[in-house]
């Protein structure tokens, strides 16, 4: 996985969590889902560049 990618992965799940924090605090229930949707996305990406070291190694 290069490092880029996974700076990115990162970077986009912590936003996930931020949204969904700021949905949470002002009853925004679209917001804190479009920030879980974020994680979700984010964390397959991940498992998605896992699998593909694990074949390169």
């Amino acid at each position: 996985m290069a490092f880029d990618d996974k700076v990115d992965n990162k970077a986009e799940e912590v936003g996930g969590k931020v949204k969904e924090g700021v949905g949470r605090a002002t009853d925004d229930e679209q917001l804190e889902a479009e920030g879980r949707a974020d994680q979700g996305k984010s964390k397959l990406k991940q498992a998605g560049e896992n699998i593909k070291d694990a074949f390169k190694s």
